[in-house]
């Protein structure tokens, strides 16, 4: 077997790993949950000018320091190799502050990809790393994150997609639901675009001693759309334009649409009767992105977000103007009515997935599903991503369970349904007999979880 195969060694309790930073985040999660130290080779050695660990790594490694007690790190001189040696999680009040960096010259291709060449992450990339490990603390999780909060949509999720996506998941799985904590809350207490940042995040989770089983497989119908247009540092007319823009798409499907604009300037506001510093407000860079929801009747929310492209596209890069005798090169940005249909075209291929969840929670769900008592727990999804089928293997290698796939067919009339159909008929037609509209295959995974206890909470 090649040397650089990502197959970790099972002689051993340790989850040993030889392709580098590739899944950074999700196999140190399941090292802390599964309590098994974690070894990875091969970190980026063939980079001449900057090989090992990058930066916003090396800061994800010192925030599980702080949440953890009695975590073990050891990197070599050369920052290729990493070993980590789970402690127990605490929670309480944490601050962090996320390097800040230019994402706008490293773009990734894939969102999930943790071994990829950004120079720098924003606030959201740390919080989805910390959702699955924040119910399982000794306290409550009071975080606090100082970096970046919009315009990465390409890259890595915002605040408000995770409070619109990840927070309802946590519902199902009974996380926040009784009378002791109050329930999971993402709070941006003041907004930072890429690439300057400055923003502020504060991210809330009670504890569990453990989590419930998930049924969710209906889909049930669309009945509702909400949405929030967020500019920093851009005319205000500019977000109006994009809720305008999404709402002349998805009023040809439901009427009931409706979209926030969030402005922001760089003054803030001041406290009323009080001479303290100026609350709001955001970050030097400016911004503009759109995050929508989609409700059914069954309680699915679907979410999709994007910002604002200041280069479209290669060949638009530069449009030349003459001024003076003298050719001045203009980037072309993406118009806001632009990204308002980009925006509610994203929110439809979502829909059209099938999945009772969106694609880039596939992951994390999986994860969640594997911690529940020794009960089936079944989950829709829309057609598998790469990550999420690395997951599962990695699932299987560090808590030895193996998810059952049934791949299931449906067809969806044009004023929605709820993913039943028939069977058996050939898949390249984009429309079945009856002419309705072929949902694209969606998978029901169901697993039987291994109880997975927190036992680090007091016991009362």
């Amino acid at each position: 077997m090649s040397a650089t195969t990502g197959k970790p060694t099972t002689k051993s309790n340790t989850l040993k790993f030889n392709d580098g930073a590739t899944q950074f985040r999700q196999r140190l999660i399941t090292s802390l949950l599964s309590h098994r130290p974690l070894l990875l080779r091969n970190i980026r050695p063939d980079d001449i000018y900057a090989p090992g660990l990058r930066e916003y790594e090396a800061s994800f490694l010192r925030l599980l320091d702080r949440m953890t007690n009695g975590t073990k790190i050891e990197i070599n001189a050369t920052g290729t190799q990493l070993r980590f040696k789970p402690g127990v999680l605490l929670g309480g009040e944490i601050e962090h502050v996320c390097p800040v960096g230019d994402h706008e010259h490293n773009r990734e291709s894939n969102s999930n990809d943790d071994g990829g060449t950004i120079a720098k992450r924003s606030a959201g990339w740390y919080l989805e790393g910390i959702f699955p490990l924040a119910p399982f603390g000794k306290e409550p999780l009071h975080l606090t994150l100082h970096g970046i909060t919009d315009g990465t949509s390409d890259t890595d999720p915002s605040p408000d997609y995770l409070s619109s996506s990840f927070l309802p998941l946590y519902v199902k799985f009974g996380i926040g639901t009784n009378d002791d904590y109050p329930p999971a809350s993402i709070t941006v207490i003041k907004r930072g675009a890429a690439p300057g940042g400055g923003g502020t995040v504060r991210f809330y989770c009670p504890i569990v001693k453990e989590i419930g089983s998930i049924d969710s497989v209906e889909f049930g119908k669309v009945k509702r759309v909400r949405g929030t247009a967020v500019s920093c540092r851009i005319p205000p007319s500019s977000a109006a334009r994009v809720a305008h823009s999404c709402k002349g798409v998805m009023h040809r499907l439901l009427p009931d649409v409706w979209i926030h604009t969030d402005v922001h300037t760089s003054s803030g506001k001041k406290r009323q009767g009080t001479d303290q510093q100026q609350i709001g407000g955001c970050g030097p860079s400016p911004g503009l992105s759109v995050i929508l929801t989609a409700t059914t009747t069954e309680g699915i929310c679907l979410s999709a977000e994007c910002s604002m492209k200041k280069n479209k596209s290669n060949s638009d890069i530069a449009n030349t103007a003459y001024a003076n005798k003298q050719i001045i090169e203009r980037k072309k940005i993406e118009l806001p009515e632009e990204l308002g249909q980009r925006s509610a075209t994203l929110l439809l291929q979502e829909i059209l997935r099938g999945g009772c969840i969106d694609t880039h929670a596939q992951s994390f769900a999986l994860l969640m599903m594997c911690l529940t008592p020794e009960d089936v727990s079944r989950i829709r999804l829309g057609p598998l991503s790469r990550y999420t089928v690395v997951t599962l293997r990695l699932l299987k290698e560090a808590f030895g369970v193996e998810f059952k796939l049934k791949m299931e067919e449906g067809e969806r009339g044009s004023g929605g349904g709820d993913g039943s159909g028939s069977e058996g008929e050939d898949e390249e037609e984009f429309y079945g007999e009856n002419g309705k509209r072929r949902v694209g295959g969606t998978v029901v995974c169901s697993c039987l979880g291994i109880g997975y206890r927190n036992m680090a909470r007091a016991s009362t």
